[in-house]
This record gives C-alpha cells, structure tokens and sequence, in this order.
C-alpha cells in the first residue's frame, strides 16, 4: 500500500499505521457486531463508518457478525433489519457470522479453561455474587466456591449445559482477581443459565456466552487485527485483552481501540431506551420517523449520502461530545437539493376566489421541476377562479416587514399572476374562510408584464389541481438534552433493564403533528420513498401509510424560514 493512502487523518489510524510499521500486523481485518435486539440506530452509523471505512482505506476486510448470545430480545426481523440497513449506506461485508455458529467451540475454549484452573462454576446467589464483588474502593471477597477442583467444575459445567439447574442457580465465572482495582477483572460471569428458545440454535442451549467471554474470544477465532469500539469498552480492555490471551486460539490477539460514541442534541441514543418507547407505545415502532433508527431516518426521507456526510463531518475523537442536531439538518437539506424535485403543497388551506377571473375559465402555466437542473422537465399547473394558500400567508393586520398578503396588498403566486386581496369573508364565529382577490391579467409569468415586481411570492394550489392529503410534521422527541444513562454493570443484565428511565419524562407531546392539506396530483400520485422539495415548506419524502384516497408525506426536514427569524 503506498504512504499516500495510509497517511493517517484520526487517531485510530495512526495507531494502526503503528501496528502495520512494527510488523505487528500485515494487514487490517476489522469487523461490526451488533446485538439483534433492536434495530440500528445513527450511533451504530458511526461505528458502521469507522469499521467498513477503516477496512476500506487499508485494502483490508470488515465482517458482519451477530453477537446473539441473549435469546430474551433476539429476533429474526432485526437480523434482516440490520443487513438492510448496512446494505442501504453502502456498506458491503465480507463474511457474515454469527455468534449462535460458535456456541460449541465457545463452550469447548470454556473447559478448556476449567481444565486450566482459569474458570469455575459458582452456586451463589447474583445478590450474594454483587454483594462480594466490592466496590471500587474495597476488594471483593473470593466465592466459597473458588476452590473447586477442574474435574469438580468440568461436571458442574456439562450439568450446567444438559439443562439440571434452574436459571440463575449457578454461573461460570472466570479465574481472575477478586482484588483487583478493575472491578470487571473481579471474576468475571462467562457463562449463565437461560432455558429459553434461540432465534437460531432453537432449543439446543440453556446456557448461553456472556457478552465479556463471546466478543473477544469470537474477535481472536474470526483472525480480527483491530477491533474498534465505543470508548464506554474502554475499561473493558484489560479483560478482553485477558480473555483473547487466556483462550489461546491466536498467536495473533488483536488489538482494540475505543473511540468517542456519537450524542445528538434531543436525541435517545440507547437500543434500551428506544425499545420502551416502541413497547409502550410512545412511538409506532421501531421505523417511526421520530425514531433515531435507521429504519425510521430511511421512512422518513433521510438520504443514505446525508448520513455518511454527517459521519464525516463529525469525525472520530477519543471524547465524548454532543453535536447539534441542526448539522445533520444541514446534511440532508444539501443532499436533497439537488435531487429532489419541486412541487406545490398546501398544509394549511385558505380559500382564495378570483373576482375577475371566469367560473370556467381556465389558464394552463408550464413550471420547471427543479430550478437548476432542466433535465428534470416541467409540468403543466392549473390557473382557476378559486384556489388556496397557507393561511399563515395573510394576515389582516399585517406588521412591520410582512410581504405576504394583506387587505390591498399584492402577492404574485409562484410561476403564475399577480393577484390584491380586496374582501376578507368571514363566519358567523368570526374566522376567516376565503379572501376575495383580483388577478393581474398582464403579470402572467413569463410575459412581458411578469417584470413588474412585487415583494412577497407565494406557493398556491389552484382547486383544480388541490388533491387532498395528510402531513406529519415532525420535532425532535425530547424535550430537553438527556442526560447521560445511568452506569449499570453489564454483567447484571436483568438490573440493566430495570434501570431508571427518566428520559420518559422528557417525551416532547408535540413530537408529532398531523395537519391535512394538498397537493399537486402528480405528487399524490408518486411512490413510496419518493422525495421532494413542497415550495416553501421543507423537504417531505411520500410514506407507506399512503392510499389512493389519501396520500401521506413526512416532512424529512424544513426549510430556513426568514420570517421566522424576524418574529422573534
């Protein structure tokens, strides 16, 4: 490989460039290991972006491997979630494994070292087990089950495996330090009881890996050289740098290397804490597009291209930092201006009627579909005596910089004629329901009379073409920053999902907003997935939930908003 293509642009690659210039290794194979317990959220985006990235620029390998070790949350559908979603980035992997393939030669390598003196079987209780870890500033106290001899062991362990024992009666643990100042070196779990049905294995295991145990003894089986982590591993490294050496099944043991996780402003960026919202019905699922999953980004119109530009532009650092979610905004905005054509859409309607325009009559305006891309074409729009706009576009008592339309002001409609507002009609409860206006017959646009400017332009939908349908409009869920999880050992799983979850009292009401409005027919009739650019309104993407009666869009992302800012 030439230096040019290995100098180094972050920190992990320095110290694989290190590796790579010491012989230490002569090639970098990294790997992603998700849990099928959820669906993929932007945070494993980065961690995607580093591990194939990293691969890609050494001209090594990344394989895809499932660590499904806890049959309580595994299911089939978020193993095929996941490869949709790595395939959507643009991600390819080299071989695909599962952790649930290796449960026997896991368990082999864990008699192994039973056989060693390095493991034991433990009969205390997990209260009697937490209450002799210590803390971090007083030393465990050794299991009065310690001792026990391999043969002792090795016969506790295959009971263990043939199903003898209830859950939680005994565990194996690793032979480490009860004293050590890591507390995750005091006699690890490697192995727990859980008599329940595996989404692969079926029911042929009632013991199952711990986390600790399977990751890197499975890293040193795959011949992984760099194995790139979120920085909360990094207290782990000691103890998977134990395990991969006391496994002896690599004379190779690969290093790991933790970096900085991604935080987003507003953001759940926990697989835990996501997967409440979904069971207690905060959210719809797992795709709803409130939701940071890549499943839901994707629904709601989210650009694969967006995402990886987001990624780089937040780079890889060894701290943790929350960034703004108005970047990853910035990204989708741009990726989307280009491609997405423009349209007209009404989300608010107020009713227009054009007093000198004919019941019948009918002028028929060619607009382009993207400004600056005429190989996008044009299509043909209906000019008619009534049409609509956003009723947030009049105000009968307009203030100060207010260009939209007024009593006696005038507004051009977008592509089409100049138009006064000369009666305000109201009901019987005093809300506004139409406005009578005039049309300016020499503004056509793209006349000789379209020159004569106005201030404010306005996006309309005349009648004729105002096909109802449904908007949801979306705001961050939270309604404050979250505050970081609590700490929770991860060999107490069962504690892990009781911990407290206090983000529910941050859930943001008004996350979601369904309004009904219209469109142009020839965005009713678009496909699902199908993104554009409503005039003035923000960037939507067309949504399942759609039917021929009526379309739905989510809004991907709004627009910046000039007025906005002058209101303020």
């Amino acid at each position: 490989m030439q230096n040019e293509e290995r100098r180094a642009t972050n920190f992990i690659e320095e110290n694989i460039n290190q590796d790579l210039a010491s012989g230490r290794f002569d090639h970098v194979k990294t790997r992603f290991p998700p849990e099928p317990n959820g669906y993929l959220h932007i945070g494993h985006a980065k961690a995607l972006c580093v591990d194939f990235g990293i691969a890609k620029k050494y001209g090594g390998s990344c394989n895809l491997r499932f660590d499904d070790t806890n049959p309580a949350k595994e299911e089939k559908a978020f193993v095929e979630g996941i490869q949709a979603d790595i395939e959507w980035l643009g991600f390819k992997w080299d071989n695909l494994y599962f952790a649930s393939d290796f449960f026997d030669r896991l368990y082999e390598i864990a008699c192994s070292m039973i056989r060693r003196g390095l493991a034991y079987v433990d009969d205390q209780s997990p209260e009697e087990m937490r209450k002799n870890r210590g803390t971090l500033t007083q030393p465990g106290v050794n299991s009065p089950y310690r001792d026990r001899t391999p043969e002792e062991n090795l016969d506790l362990f295959e009971r263990m495996k043939n199903g003898e024992f209830p859950d939680g009666s005994r565990v194996l643990r690793a032979k480490i330090d009860m004293a050590s100042p890591n507390v995750l070196l005091r006699d690890p779990t490697m192995y727990r009881i859980k008599h329940m049905h595996h989404h692969r294995a079926g029911d042929k295991w009632c013991i199952y890996p711990m986390y600790d145990f399977q990751h890197p003894v499975q890293d040193a089986i795959e011949g992984i050289t760099h194995s790139l982590c979120s920085l909360e591993y990094e207290i782990h490294r000691p103890l998977y740098d134990w395990f991969v050496t006391h496994a002896e099944v690599t004379d190779q043991p690969p290093r790991q290397i933790e970096f900085a996780r991604l935080n987003i402003e507003r953001t759940v960026m926990s697989k835990r804490y996501l997967r409440r919202m979904v069971e207690e019905g905060v959210v719809s699922g797992w795709d709803d597009p409130r939701m940071p999953t890549l499943v839901a980004m994707r629904r709601r119109g989210y650009p694969a291209s967006a995402v990886i530009d987001f990624m780089g532009r937040v780079g890889v650092a060894k701290a943790d930092s929350t960034v703004e979610g108005n970047l990853l905004d910035h990204c989708v905005r741009e990726a989307l201006a280009d491609s997405a054509p423009r349209a007209m859409a009404v989300l608010n309607p107020l009713k227009l009627t054009f007093t000198n325009w004919g019941e019948d009559e009918t002028d028929e305006l060619t607009v382009e579909n993207h400004p600056d891309h005429p190989e996008m074409g044009t299509r043909t729009v209906r000019f008619t005596r009534h049409a609509y706009i956003e009723r947030e576009d009049f105000m009968e008592e307009p203030v100060k910089k207010f260009f939209r339309l007024a009593p006696g002001k005038e507004v051009r409609l977008k592509g089409a004629y100049i138009i006064c507002c000369e009666e305000v009609v109201k009901d019987e409860a005093g809300e506004i329901v139409e406005l009578r206006c005039t049309v300016d017959r020499s503004s056509r646009s793209g006349s000789e009379g379209a020159n004569r400017k106005v201030k404010g332009t306005l996006h309309w939908l005349s009648d004729a073409d105002a096909t109802p349908c449904e908007f949801r409009l979306y705001e961050p869920i939270l309604n404050e920053e979250p505050e970081e999880p609590e700490t929770v050992d991860v060999e107490d799983e069962e504690a892990a999902e009781a911990a407290p979850a206090d983000f529910m009292d941050r859930i943001n009401p008004d996350s979601l907003k369904v309004v009904k409005g219209f469109c142009e027919p020839c965005i009713a009739s678009s496909k699902v997935g199908d993104s554009f650019q409503f005039l003035r309104m923000g960037y939507f993407c067309k949504d399942r939930d759609s039917t021929d009666a009526l379309p739905v869009f989510n809004r991907t992302v709004g627009l910046k908003d000039s007025w906005a800012k002058v209101a303020k």
